[in-house]
């Protein structure tokens, strides 16, 4: 059986999420009058930005820009963690 796939960008259990900066919405959307389809939090910072279905994909931006790694679903009732440098769940 092969070993499951880790993650060593995890915060820790323990570790306070941040505040969201824009709690309203993506950020860069409301700043530049555009829409998105979902809202991902980044857990280093607390950037909200738009998923990857969204027309201007600023989660993945915002890893790009930051090298922040793992985000989590912004939307009420998900609870889902994404990795963007190991491109796993987490």
């Amino acid at each position: 059986m092969a070993p499951m796939s880790t993650c060593e960008h995890v915060p820790e259990p323990s570790a306070a999420e941040p505040e969201p900066r824009t709690p309203q919405g993506c950020q860069e959307c409301l700043r530049e009058g555009s829409w998105w389809v979902h809202l991902r939090l980044c857990l280093t910072c607390g950037h909200v930005g738009c998923c990857d279905s969204s027309p201007q994909r600023h989660a993945f931006k915002h890893y790009q820009d930051t090298g922040h790694p793992v985000i989590r679903s912004f939307e009420p009732g998900e609870h889902w963690r994404w990795c963007f440098a190991d491109e796993l769940i987490v």
